[in-house]
């Protein structure tokens, strides 16, 4: 079986644009976004600029059992911060469409999924999205997420974290967690942009009765198993 991290020597990847180049893109100008539209967005910027400054500074990332493109780090306000990496034969854009974009398509092919909503659109960059896992060892699990994209020269960021305006009640059954921090970097991979390395920064609280012993042991599990079933719904879904 062929593995998820493809055996990429990761450290072509190690410098990331600087922060200035991150912009968010507004909404249209014949668009007046509300203050709630404005909270969300300025929210996504936010976060944007934690996870740059993540992975534009050194930390002592140490190596999860979960993969050998898995590793992880302790940071202040955050607590375990996981970062997956691996490489996907499909150019840049088709990820972010499927990623961003197609977002409630996502439990077509993620069985981890039963249900991904956009419950608003405050700008073209940025959602509010309802997500709910399946059932689970950890019990069901849903999250009430502000996601953001920025584009730049070099890559595309998509962000996500807790929302917390809308607050709609949980599905019976479900407790609900929060995504302190999530940050996808899509770059196209040196010497052939049909396919992309990716970068992706994760810290969740995931509530309930669940020890930190267990959450940190779950949370790089469900990066490779994420990676595992979106590289098979890519591969199912190319073109011929």
């Amino acid at each position: 079986m062929q593995s998820w991290a493809e055996g990429v020597d990761f450290s072509h990847f190690s410098a990331f644009p600087p922060t200035p180049e991150a912009r968010c893109t507004e909404p249209e100008a014949d668009v007046q976004p509300s203050s709630m539209d404005l909270s969300y967005i300025h929210q996504g910027e936010r976060a944007l600029q934690q996870a740059l400054s993540i992975l534009q500074h050194p930390h002592c990332w140490q190596p999860e059992n979960a993969g050998a493109a898995v590793s992880s780090t302790a940071l202040p306000g955050l607590g375990r911060v996981f970062r997956a990496e691996a490489v996907l034969a499909v150019p840049v854009g088709r990820l972010q469409g499927e990623l961003f974009e197609r977002l409630e398509e996502m439990p077509r092919w993620n069985p981890s999924l039963s249900r991904v909503e956009v419950l608003r659109r405050p700008g073209k960059d940025t959602l509010v999205t309802h997500e709910v896992t399946a059932a689970s060892p950890v019990g069901c699990r849903d999250f009430i997420s502000t996601r953001h994209c920025s584009r730049t020269r070099a890559a595309i960021y998509l962000v996500g974290t807790a929302a917390h305006l809308e607050r709609p009640p949980a599905p019976q059954g479900c407790v609900r967690a929060e995504t302190r921090l999530s940050c996808i970097v899509l770059q196209p991979l040196p010497g052939d942009p049909s396919c992309t390395h990716v970068t992706w920064l994760l810290s969740m609280d995931l509530k309930g009765w669940i020890p930190t012993s267990v959450t940190n042991r779950v949370l790089p599990q469900c990066q490779v198993e994420f990676i595992r079933h979106l590289r098979q719904h890519l591969s199912a879904t190319a073109c011929p």
